[in-house]
């Protein structure tokens, strides 16, 4: 047996770094809604190549924070109270049919460690920590659907979910409040524990309404409306 055995190599292109990169400078408010992402100047900056930034950039397209407009390219999004409705109305279908599932022992067991992952993230009272380890609840959720393109499709969706969660993080405060995000959780898991589907249902649609509500009226302060 080689000193070797077990260790994987995660191959991430440059592209993919960029991309994270810019993500984490959206996400954190650094780069604003309707800023526009100019490629020559990111690559003259980072040093890379301008096809390096180009890819980037698609995939923070594909990952919903960046749009791209006629005459100007790539411009960073700036939430609609439309696009809240369509990215929470599939995360509400999805994490629904989840905890309609009896969930296998494993599925649980995945649950409750992110649960506990949350819990200890909502003490550091870091937004960003937070935001993460919240998503990851979610998407332990969703894997009790069994599919891995569930999973990816609900993957994708966590970039965007992330802007959002982000914006409630900065202007409604809602992550200075830990016991407020551990409860909220807490309900939840213990709904699906239960192993009544109706009674999970019922958090999770809260939960998911409560959350986009909020993201709503932030928009139309931001919109004056």
């Amino acid at each position: 047996m080689s000193a070797l055995d077990g260790l994987v190599i995660h191959r991430v292109t440059a592209a993919q770094q960029v991309a994270d990169g810019l993500s984490g400078l959206i996400l954190s408010g650094r780069i604003k809604p309707g800023s526009r992402l100019r490629e020559s100047a990111i690559a003259t900056e980072l040093g890379v190549a301008r096809n390096t930034v180009r890819e980037a950039v698609r995939l923070l397209e594909m990952g919903g924070l960046v749009r791209y407009e006629v005459n100007r390219g790539a411009i960073v999004i700036a939430p609609t109270i439309e696009a809240v409705d369509a990215l929470y109305a599939a995360r509400a279908a999805l994490e629904v049919a989840a905890v309609a599932t009896k969930p296998s022992d494993a599925a649980l067991q995945m649950l409750r460690a992110s649960f506990d992952r949350l819990r200890a993230a909502a003490e550091t009272h870091d937004a960003n920590q937070i935001v993460k380890v919240d998503l990851e609840f979610h998407l332990a959720i969703v894997a009790m659907l069994n599919s891995t393109r569930i999973d990816e499709f609900y993957r994708e969706l966590t970039r965007e979910l992330h802007y959002y969660l982000a914006v409630l993080s900065v202007e409604d405060r809602e992550y200075d409040r830990p016991e407020v995000i551990v409860n909220a959780h807490q309900d939840i898991l213990s709904a699906i524990e239960s192993g009544d589907p109706e009674r999970a249902a019922r958090e999770v649609e809260t939960h998911i309404e409560q959350n986009a509500a909020r993201v709503r009226e932030i928009i139309r302060k931001r919109a004056g409306t």
